[in-house]
C-alpha cells in the first residue's frame, strides 16, 4: 500500500472541525471529537493497511458521527407516559424535591462519617435507624443498597451454613432473571424446601425445623397464588419457629409504608402491620411503593439487626452518601406526614380521575387530534399484581403508530407513550402536571414529521 492512500486522510484537526460537525462539537465537546477522531484515524490506517480503499471525507465525518452516537452517555430525561408508575427501565420511583436537595447539599464534602459536635467519628447510617424506627414501629432498622442486597444480608448473617426453610410456593424470581434460590446459593446457606408449589401447611413448617438457621417468607408482592392454593398466616409461622429458637424473615418486597388505598382496588401489607407480627426481620424496596430512591431497609428486632449490622457482608452493601441523603430525606417526609403531597409517586397514585380527563383534554385540545379514552394505569415495578388503576389517556389513531411511538421517543426530552389496540396512548398520570407543555410539544412534532 502507497503513502499516498494515507497521505489522503485528513488531519484531525480538518475532521473535526468540519461544518457538517459542529452540532456534535456543541453536544459532546471538541476534546470528546478529537479523541473519536484520532481512534477512527487510527482504525481507518489499520484497514488501509489490509487492503481497504481510502474512504472520503463525507464518509469519514458520517463514520465520526456514527461513532459519537453509541458512546457512552449521561442518562437522558424521559417522560414517563406510559401509565405505569413504577417502570423498572425507566427507574421505578421518580424522586422528590426534598431528596434531589439533600443530595446536592451532600455533592462535595459532607459530615457523611463525623460527628461535628465532638469531632469523632461516626456511623455513616447513623440517622436511618432512628427514621425507620419512627416510621415503622420496628425495634430497630438498617439500609443496604437494594433489597437483593437486604435479603442476602438477612440470609448470610442469620442462617450462615445452616439451611433456610422456605415454601416451594415462595421460590420466586425477583426480576432481570435472577431468582431467590440463586441468591439462597450466593449467602451460603442450602435450601430447605417445603410444601408444594400451590400449598403449604404449618406442619410442612414444623417438620423442617430441626437444625434449621431461618425461616424465609416471600410476601406476594408481584405475583398471585389463585384455585386450590393454601399457607399459613405469618403470625403462626413465626410463633411456631420461635418455640424452635429459629429467626424469621419476611421479604416484603414493595415496601409500602402507608395503606395505598382508595387509590388501589385491594389493600397490600403496610410494613408497620408487618411488624406487628412478630417477625425478627423484614426486608423491603425503597424505590417501589414506598417511593424513594434505590434502597433495601431491614427493620426487626434490634439484636437481630445489631448481628447483621456487624456482618462483614454489610460493608460490601452500604450504601454511599447521595444515595444516604435521598434516603433520609424521603423517610424524613414520613415523620412529618408529609409523604402524600411531597413523594411524586404518592401524589400521582392519587390523581382522581376527574384531574387525568382534565390534564389528557388539554393535551386533545392543545395539538388538535387524538381522543380521550377510560384505560387501566398499572403500579408496576413488581408490585400489586392483578390490580389495575382505574386510568385515562389520550389515544391517537394513526395509520403507523410504531413510528409515532419512536419519533416521540427522540424527542428532548424522550416521551415513552405505548400502543395498545394498534393506537398510540398516552397516560396523564405517569406525567408530572409541569410536564404536560412538553408532552403537547412533543406531539405536534411528532404527528407532522
Amino acid at each position: 500500500m502507497s503513502e499516498a492512500h494515507y497521505r489522503n486522510l485528513p488531519a484531525v484537526h480538518r475532521l473535526v472541525d468540519h461544518p457538517e460537525l459542529k452540532d456534535s462539537v456543541e453536544r459532546h465537546g471538541r476534546e470528546a471529537l478529537v479523541v473519536a477522531a484520532r481512534a477512527l484515524l487510527t482504525q481507518t490506517r489499520a484497514d488501509i493497511k489490509r487492503g481497504a480503499a481510502t474512504p472520503s471525507l463525507p464518509a469519514l465525518v458520517q463514520a465520526l458521527t456514527t461513532s459519537l452516537a453509541v458512546r457512552p452517555r449521561p442518562f437522558a430525561r424521559v417522560i414517563n407516559a406510559t401509565g405505569v408508575l413504577l417502570h423498572t427501565n425507566l427507574g421505578r420511583a421518580p424522586l422528590c424535591d426534598a431528596a434531589w436537595e439533600a443530595m446536592a447539599e451532600a455533592r462535595g464534602y459532607c459530615d457523611l462519617e463525623y460527628d461535628l459536635t465532638s469531632g469523632a467519628r461516626a456511623p455513616r447510617d447513623r440517622a436511618v435507624d432512628a427514621l425507620l424506627v419512627a416510621t415503622t414501629g420496628a425495634a430497630a432498622g438498617m439500609v443496604v443498597n437494594n433489597n437483593a442486597a437486604a435479603v442476602l444480608l438477612g440470609l448470610a448473617g442469620l442462617a450462615g451454613p445452616k439451611p433456610t426453610v422456605i415454601s416451594r410456593g415462595h421460590l420466586v424470581e425477583i426480576g432481570g432473571g435472577f431468582r431467590l434460590p440463586t441468591i439462597m446459593a450466593a449467602s451460603g446457606s442450602p435450601l430447605r424446601e417445603v410444601g408444594t408449589t400451590n400449598r403449604t401447611h404449618l406442619t410442612d413448617y414444623d417438620e423442617a425445623l430441626s437444625g434449621a438457621g431461618l425461616v424465609l417468607l416471600v410476601h406476594h408482592s408481584n405475583f398471585v397464588m389463585k384455585g386450590y392454593v393454601a399457607e399459613p398466616a405469618y403470625a403462626d409461622v413465626v410463633a411456631c419457629a420461635r418455640t424452635r429458637g429459629v429467626p424469621v424473615m419476611l421479604d416484603l418486597g414493595s415496601g409500602a409504608l402507608l395503606d395505598t388505598r382508595p387509590a388501589t382496588p385491594e389493600p397490600e401489607l403496610t410494613v408497620p402491620e408487618a411488624v406487628r407480627q412478630g417477625f425478627d426481620v423484614i426486608c423491603f424496596s425503597g424505590d417501589k411503593l414506598l417511593g424513594g430512591p434505590q434502597a433495601g431497609y431491614l427493620v426487626g428486632r434490634a439484636p437481630t439487626i445489631a448481628a447483621l449490622r456487624a456482618h462483614p457482608l454489610h460493608r460490601a452493601l452500604r450504601c454511599d452518601k447521595l444515595q444516604l441523603a435521598a434516603i433520609l430525606a424521603t423517610l424524613s417526609l414520613y415523620q412529618r406526614g408529609e409523604a402524600t403531597q411531597q413523594l411524586p409517586l404518592l401524589a400521582a397514585l392519587a390523581q382522581p380521575l376527574s384531574a387525568l380527563r382534565a390534564r389528557a383534554t388539554a393535551w386533545q385540545d392543545a395539538v388538535g387530534f387524538g381522543t380521550v379514552i377510560d384505560t387501566d394505569d398499572a403500579m408496576g415495578g413488581g408490585t400489586l399484581p392483578e390490580q389495575p388503576l382505574a386510568g385515562v389517556a389520550l389515544a391517537i389513531t394513526t395509520s403507523h403508530p410504531e413510528a409515532l411511538v419512536r419519533t416521540l421517543r427522540l424527542q428532548t426530552p424522550a416521551v415513552v407513550a405505548h400502543i395498545a389496540n394498534d393506537r398510540v396512548l398516552l397516560h396523564p398520570r405517569t406525567v408530572a402536571p409541569t410536564e404536560d407543555a412538553a408532552v403537547a410539544a412533543a406531539l405536534k412534532v411528532a404527528i407532522t414529521s
